[in-house]
């Protein structure tokens, strides 16, 4: 099996950021592996149930339907929907990534995913409502909001025109 180029960085940068730890203190390497495992065991229980997720919507999802809503016919009304959905999905990057794939999967054409994962990164809806607006403030959340609700459609239209698939 050939590994992917990004894994090959990250096993480098793996390397290089544990020799730089071990130059430091011979000890940093050990307790770096520790938060690490720590940090797998934490995403490990969430990452699995989102992957069978994300494969049994792809098996449960007809690809016509997907297709005929956020293929390369669906237009500018797919890239809309995809942006919607997007601020509408919720959880983190194990959620929405694995959903993603799910879509790219199932014939979805690239503006709509650019779309939808543009919309998803600026308007978390989950995200709004948990930590910007109490923590910031709700109008901070509509100064930051507000200027940008056009940006997941212009990012689909973008590539619509400039990308060829």
């Amino acid at each position: 099996m050939r590994a992917h180029l990004s894994t090959l960085v990250l096993v480098i940068v793996a390397v290089v950021l544990g020799v730089i730890a071990y130059l430091k203190d011979p000890g940093l390497p050990a307790i770096g592996a520790r938060n690490g495992v720590s940090m797998l065991a934490f995403i490990l229980p969430r990452m699995v149930p989102a992957i069978l997720i994300a494969g049994l919507m792809q098996v449960l999802i007809p690809q016509e339907t997907v297709s005929r809503y956020f293929g390369r016919q669906s237009g500018f009304a797919g890239i809309v929907v995809a942006s919607v959905a997007g601020v509408f999905t919720p959880g983190g990057p194990m959620v929405s990534v694995p959903f993603m794939v799910v879509l790219a999967n199932s014939g979805v054409a690239m503006a709509p995913l650019v779309a939808y994962m543009t919309a998803w990164s600026l308007f978390g809806l989950q995200r709004i409502i948990a930590w910007e607006a109490p923590l910031m403030g709700w109008r901070f959340v509509a100064v930051r909001v507000l200027p940008s609700l056009g940006f997941p459609v212009l990012a689909g239209w973008l590539v619509k025109v400039f990308y060829q698939e």
